[in-house]
């Protein structure tokens, strides 16, 4: 049987991305974005006061995925996350063994509006394909 490693996170994003570009064989260098997301809940304690429980994870994007987390991404911004869970494990300059577990995302969705300074159209960087002219390419079957 297969396992399943599915991660799906609500939060929001801790801080603008960190955007790193790897050289590679192909024309175009390899593209990784990451930063942190809070996630956050609400329990009752025995007494019935309401605690608030936050969560912090690791996110990376690569490739398209991080370009776009790179021009849309702002810290606050409350996004919606698919991805993986993904385990690494490193040792540093002083020799010291040091692990993280990373969501690697696959989706990714921005839930809260833009930045007030981005209330153009034309500064959404999605508004080329939104606002170009388009020839159907044919008949519809439906």
């Amino acid at each position: 049987m297969t396992g399943v490693n599915k991660v799906i996170l609500v939060g929001n994003v801790g801080k603008n991305p960190d955007v790193v570009s790897f050289p590679s064989e192909g024309a175009m260098p390899v593209k990784k974005a990451s930063f942190p997301l809070a996630t956050t809940e609400y329990r009752r304690t025995r007494e019935n006061e309401r605690v608030e429980i936050t969560e912090w994870h690791n996110v990376v994007c690569w490739r398209g995925l991080a370009d776009v987390a790179e021009r849309i991404l702002h810290k606050g911004a409350q996004i919606y996350i698919e991805g993986r869970l993904q385990s690494r494990s490193w040792e540093d300059k002083e020799g010291n063994r040091r692990h993280v577990t990373e969501v690697v995302a696959d989706n990714l969705l921005l839930l809260s509006k833009r930045q007030q300074n981005d209330d153009s159209v034309m500064n959404n960087p999605l508004s080329e394909i939104l606002t170009s002219d388009t020839e159907p390419i044919g008949d519809l079957p439906f």
